[in-house]
């Protein structure tokens, strides 16, 4: 099959790991867009190696949507490769690779989590829990504020 790198069309649909290596030897625009189609199409080891390489793009979309096919690919698989691990835990969360970490925390079973990724886990279950009880008292306040207005 052919794929149009010039406006990516087809390339959600790639399945040729080979392929994309000749692209990025041929220093192809839309690398991101087709690592995204890997993910999707090819098992975790196989998509891996193109997906790291993908996350060094110097293109600030492209290098976005590397991290989008790391987090398809704990979505699809439930789990990912070491090198994956790594490369999510170098970036960290808040930044392009935040959706992708919270994918892997959702999408892969916590026994299979490396320890870095099974501390952020539980960090953002904490968190998160803090923030709805807040939310919760938040609203139990405004509830006793208009209750007292009224009277």
């Amino acid at each position: 099959m052919t794929y149009d790198w010039a406006d990516g069309e087809g390339l959600i649909r790639i399945d040729d790991p080979a392929e994309v290596d000749a692209a990025f030897a041929r220093g192809e625009r839309r690398l991101g867009t087709a690592v995204i189609g890997l993910a999707f199409n090819c098992p975790p080891a196989e998509a891996s190696p193109r997906i790291i390489r993908a996350m060094g793009l110097a293109d600030r979309h492209q290098r976005g949507f590397a991290f989008t096919a790391a987090g398809a690919a704990a979505r699809l698989n439930g789990e990912l490769t070491p090198e994956l691990y790594a490369a999510l835990r170098a970036e960290g969360l808040g930044g392009v690779a935040d959706n992708a970490i919270r994918d892997t925390l959702t999408f892969v079973p916590f026994r299979d989590l490396p320890p870095w990724f099974k501390r952020r886990k539980v960090l953002l279950a904490v968190t998160d829990k803090l923030a709805a009880w807040r939310l919760r008292a938040g609203y139990a306040a405004e509830d006793v504020r208009r209750f007292l207005r009224r009277r």
